[in-house]
């Protein structure tokens, strides 16, 4: 079933018009979107940037109905007892079985809010902010260029070839990174892991990730400009580069030096995790012939404590 409802306002005021939606349905939206909400309860959520208007498909939906509001140039689509402030605390207060599969396809500018409860999130293309919120159920972002908030209680997230700053919380969840080219990144866990593995940004980057008992492994570009400090109160640690010192007493050990002309900066803390500094092979060109099959020799490894 599906119920609109326009709100008639004075001139001065933006417009709103709001659907209720029980049952899988699709809608396009000629008035121009700059900000996305969404909000749901176990099942899916993929958003998409796009260069044309806005348009949704709820595919499958159980349970209560899902509001959508259009108030302005801001979409809404969530359940009425489903806020943001507070969200990865919210408990079902009616007990309902919900579950849902949302599609939404905005202008690639937009800002993008999306908050899951055991529910999977996929977001792409996307050059406005975009902050995620999950409970349980994993995120994954590709092809974002904006700056990217995401926290979580136990959900993964999952950061493909993301060139906006990406800031990371949670307690258990994991963290991957892939082909990462952002300026920025900051991420703090409990005890999850996290795989990081960056690509040439071409300019500084600050990268800072903290974990109590979450092993790390982050592997940079093959030429990489930063100060270097890395430290396990009780891991072991595994280093690639020869321009870095390896050191530690006791228990604790430590990776510190100077890479490049170390205009970034790399911090990497763990107590119990190990940490892993790798490096990426050289760049070849495009236009170099294939290289004569060499003699079997032993593989290169880091160096490791």
């Amino acid at each position: 079933m599906l119920r609109c409802r326009v709100a008639s306002r004075p001139a001065r005021e933006v417009s709103t018009m709001e659907w209720s939606v029980s049952e899988p349905r699709k809608l396009v939206f000629d008035d121009p979107v700059t900000a996305l909400s969404v909000r749901i309860v176990d099942g899916t959520v993929n958003v998409v940037g796009t260069d044309g208007a806005a348009h949704l498909e709820i595919s499958g939906i159980q349970g209560p109905p899902l509001v959508v509001t259009q108030e302005g140039s801001t979409l809404t689509v969530a359940y009425e007892d489903l806020p943001w402030k507070g969200f990865l605390k919210w408990l079902d207060p009616q007990g309902w079985r919900r579950k849902a599969v949302v599609s939404v396809a905005v202008p690639a500018g937009a800002a993008v809010e999306v908050g899951v409860v055991s529910a999977g999130a996929v977001v792409s293309g996307i050059r406005g902010r975009t902050d995620v919120r999950g409970v349980t159920g994993d995120t994954t972002l590709v092809g974002l260029s904006g700056p990217v908030s995401a926290e979580s209680v136990s959900g993964d997230l999952e950061a493909q070839a993301v060139s906006g700053d990406l800031h990371f919380q949670s307690v258990s969840g994991d963290l991957t990174v892939l082909d990462g080219t952002g300026s920025s990144l900051r991420a703090e866990s409990v005890s999850g892991d996290m795989v990081i593995d960056l690509d040439e940004a071409g300019r500084p980057t600050e990268i800072q990730v903290a974990t109590v008992s979450g092993e790390v492994a982050i592997r940079l570009p093959h030429l990489t400009d930063a100060q270097v400090e890395a430290n396990t109160a009780s891991g072991r640690i595994s280093n690639a580069f020869d321009d870095l010192r390896v050191g530690g007493r006791w228990g604790a050990k430590n990776i510190t030096g100077t890479l490049g002309a170390g205009t970034g900066r790399l911090k990497a803390t763990t107590v119990s995790g190990s940490i892993a500094l790798l490096r990426r092979p050289a760049a070849e060109p495009y236009d170099s012939p294939a290289p004569a099959p060499a003699s079997p020799a032993a593989p290169a490894s880091p160096k490791e404590l």
